[in-house]
């Protein structure tokens, strides 16, 4: 699902948004590393920690070139869930902007958007074109997105959960388990925060 990252734009002037986040989200998920149970069997990835489940399986996405980690992918129940966390302000939101630059990238690539409302707040349904060569016209995904504090976590949904209500369930809730770890470290808004393999002998 590497090409479903859509970047940033890192030297795009920060516009005050509020931030975009379900109601639960300091008790429900995803949860700052400052809400979770410390004591929980957490996979450490960095900025982001998973909590182990049957049948799931990660994986790191890695870039070429600088092997930087960029993504975790998730496969979980038929479905695919892709992270990443940002750095964002305190105060203000990064999801309203974020969710724009998604729906211009995609548009620009052939693709339809749509705006729904979700559990998560407001998301974007799209039918992505897959690359040539490969079969099927489209692939459906669900962008979601929750601000936390100092984070943005950004998500994409696709197989079963973009379009079956009962397997969007249980990627939601595993959406919901992600404990985004910020740091104390000083980052402009919209970078990544940084992701790295599990330590040895953590589940994988």
């Amino acid at each position: 699902m590497s090409d479903a990252i859509i970047p940033t734009d890192p030297s795009s002037g920060p516009i005050e948004q509020p931030k975009s986040a379900p109601a639960d989200r300091s008790t429900a998920g995803p949860l700052d590393e400052s809400e979770a149970n410390a004591v929980r069997p957490y996979v450490d990835l960095g900025g982001v920690k998973v909590l182990p489940r049957p049948d799931l399986h990660l994986r790191l996405e890695v870039e070429e070139g600088s092997k930087r980690v960029v993504a975790v992918g998730l496969d979980y129940a038929g479905s695919t869930l892709q992270v990443q966390p940002f750095a964002a302000p305190r105060g203000s939101g990064l999801w309203h902007e974020i969710r724009q630059q998604i729906i211009d990238q995609i548009e620009k690539q052939g693709g339809k958007t749509r705006v729904t409302v979700g559990n998560f707040g407001p998301e974007v349904l799209a039918e992505i074109p897959v690359a040539a060569g490969q079969p099927g016209g489209a692939r459906l995904a669900r962008f979601i997105g929750v601000d936390g504090p100092r984070w943005f976590l950004r998500g994409v949904i696709a197989g079963e959960g973009a379009t079956n209500p009962d397997a969007a369930a249980k990627v939601e809730d595993l959406y919901r388990s992600i404990v985004v770890v910020r740091g104390n470290t000083p980052m402009p808004p919209r970078d990544l925060i940084p992701l790295h393999m599990p330590a040895t002998g953590q589940p994988a």
